[in-house]
Order: structure tokens, then C-alpha cells, then sequence
């Protein structure tokens, strides 16, 4: 006896078929028994309801409203300072004024120097003619250490 292998192979394939079409009819049936029907609510319970869902929005509410205070912007808070309302105020709030101490002395030092010595130069001449250039200049050097014109000395 020959048997055609299609033949065999279809009814194979239809009775696969079949078993997976029963399976799902099964777990169909379950999962609609496993389901209970919805719960009659009563007019009760939905006042309970709704009274729960108010209590919850008012509490919500009051927490909202009760948070830390606001407290004053520091950068805004003016101290020690002065308010310009023109540019004349902003320029005398800006200006360090010349009654005040001397920043960096060391940057007039050399201006301060040369004033110096070329006012006190021809008078140690005068004083000490048989002098050299270079002992007037170590004289000048003393008294520049010394003098209320030298920047450092204030």
C-alpha cells in the first residue's frame, strides 16, 4: 500500500489546528468565568464617594496653601549702598574721592621721582659744586627715602 505523504501532512496540519482552536475556545470560557459581574452601587455610596473625593481635594488644598512663606530676595536687598537718580549721583556714588588713601602709590612712583630730582638736582649742585653726578644722586636717593613728595611715604 502507497500512501501519499500530502494527504498524511494535511491531516496532520488540520488536526494541529483544531487542538489550538480548542485550547483558545477554553481560555475564552475561563477568563469570562473568572470575571465577576460589575457591583450594583447605590446612591449611598456614591455620596460617600463624592464626600471622600471633596475631603481629599479640600486637604490638598489647605497643604497647598500652607507651604513656607516667601522669603525677601537677597540680591534686591540694598545695604550699604547708595541710589543714583542721575548720572551726576552715579558718578559721585562711584567716585572714590581724592580725601582718601592712596590705591597703588607705586604706579606714580617714577613721575614722582623725576619731579623731584630735576627740582632738587641743581640745588645740591649749587650747595656742593665739587661733587660728582652720581654722589648728588645718592644724596638725592637719601632724601627721596625721607621726603612727603615720595608716593610710598604716605
Amino acid at each position: 500500500i502507497i500512501i501519499d505523504e500530502a494527504v498524511v501532512s494535511t491531516q496532520s496540519t488540520g488536526k494541529q489546528n483544531a487542538d489550538m482552536l480548542a485550547e483558545e475556545e477554553q481560555q475564552l470560557q475561563e477568563s469570562t468565568k473568572a470575571k465577576a459581574p460589575p457591583k450594583k452601587v447605590t446612591q449611598a455610596e456614591l455620596v460617600r464617594r463624592q464626600e471622600a473625593q471633596a475631603a481629599q481635594e479640600a486637604k490638598e488644598a489647605t497643604a497647598a496653601t500652607e507651604e513656607e512663606p516667601i522669603h525677601e530676595n537677597l540680591n534686591r536687598v540694598m545695604t550699604d549702598t547708595e541710589v543714583a537718580q542721575n548720572i551726576e549721583q552715579a558718578i559721585a556714588a562711584l567716585d572714590l574721592g581724592g580725601d582718601g588713601a592712596d590705591m597703588h602709590p607705586e604706579k606714580r612712583m617714577k613721575a614722582a621721582w623725576t619731579a623731584f630730582e630735576e627740582g632738587r638736582i641743581s640745588q645740591l649742585r649749587a650747595e656742593n659744586p665739587s661733587l660728582r653726578l652720581s654722589q648728588i644722586r645718592q644724596m638725592l636717593r637719601k632724601e627721596w627715602k625721607k621726603s612727603p613728595l615720595n608716593p610710598m611715604n604716605k
